[in-house]
């Protein structure tokens, strides 16, 4: 890719998605840092996934603990959230608040009203960030960091790579119906996986020469599948709804604004399912388009994505799948 073209997604607000736009004005260009760890520049790539985004802070512990400390970090939605909370050095404070949680707590925290753009304000969510992260702007990051975010009527791929770090991440999870979008800047801003779940790209448009990259749905074996001649037999159809709900399992995730007589989905669930197989297949596109040069994939297919409540296990997942790329991501950085 020419440098120009690398300067124009790195520090302009397009990104690399269909119609993204960008300021082209040359005084914004900047020269990435480069690395002084003696390897070459390390990325990472976060995925969006919900609540099985906990993963991402096993995945990060692993490298820590074995001094891979990521010189530029690319999330979305949750992604943004982890890597966010990684860049200010509050990794800790965030496994901290994710193991507490209960289904109690969970419920505590969703904000739910009516009228507005989604069914949670996300204030309350805001009001924690804030004990830790209050002030904090991305350019006081050690590294380089961009939240991804979609803006809301246009569709354009928004790289957040400037400014107040909280309202970066929020604006990153703002999952459409559910979150309310964020305004910055101008722009209305909601879940960056709409265009960019897994932020390659991103990653090494900023810099990296090395990515390694999360993908929380890597382990969903039944997406993608096509049925032919499909001709409904009433036990069929009985084993095609559970194999639907296992994505969704536990407690039907807090019977998901919840479930409905019949074992139908809730609204909650309609919208979260939907826009994870949306997800599913835009990752496949711009993976094969731009591969990472690692991959994790945790595996996660018993999480459901509103189970937050199972931040241990998704934790101890993401520990375990990235243990076992830790010899080829090494051998990558220093070849």
């Amino acid at each position: 890719m020419l440098w120009d073209e690398v300067t124009r997604r790195a520090f302009g607000l397009g990104g690399g998605g269909a119609g993204a736009e960008g300021p082209t004005d040359p005084a914004i260009v900047e020269t990435p840092p480069a690395t002084s760890r003696g390897r070459r520049k390390f990325g990472v790539a976060l995925g969006g996934g919900a609540a099985r985004g906990w993963a991402h802070i096993g995945v990060m512990q692993v490298l820590s603990e074995a001094g891979l400390t990521p010189d530029v970090v690319a999330g979305t939605s949750i992604g943004a959230l982890v890597g966010g909370c990684l860049s200010a050095g509050k990794l800790a404070e965030l496994d901290d608040f994710a193991r507490s949680l209960t289904k109690r707590r969970v419920l505590g925290l969703l904000d739910v009203h009516l009228g507005g753009s989604g069914l949670i304000g996300g204030e309350r969510l805001r009001r924690l960030l804030d004990t830790h992260l209050t002030g904090k702007t991305i350019e006081d990051l050690p590294n380089r960091f961009a939240a991804i975010a979609t803006e809301f009527a246009t569709g354009h791929e928004i790289w957040l790579t400037k400014g107040n770090l909280i309202d970066a991440m929020r604006a990153s999870y703002a999952l459409p119906g559910v979150f309310d979008p964020v305004r910055i800047g101008g722009r209305w801003l909601m879940d960056g996986a709409l265009v960019n779940p897994i932020p390659v790209t991103a990653a090494r448009a900023l810099g990296a020469e090395i990515v390694l990259c999360v993908n929380l749905n890597g382990d969903i074996k039944s997406r993608g599948t096509t049925i032919q001649a499909y001709v409904p037999h009433e036990e069929a159809v009985e084993a095609a709804g559970e194999m639907a709900m296992a994505g969704l399992s536990g407690g039907q995730r807090l019977r998901s604004f919840v479930g409905r007589a019949g074992g139908a989905p809730g609204l909650a669930a309609v919208m979260v399912d939907a826009f994870n197989i949306t997800q599913d297949r835009i990752s496949r596109s711009r993976l094969a388009g731009d591969p990472p040069d690692a991959m994790v994939c945790p595996k996660l297919s018993q999480i459901g994505l509103f189970e937050f409540h199972r931040a241990g296990e998704a934790i101890e997942l993401g520990r375990q799948a990235a243990e076992r790329v830790l010899q080829d991501v090494e051998a990558l950085l220093t070849a």
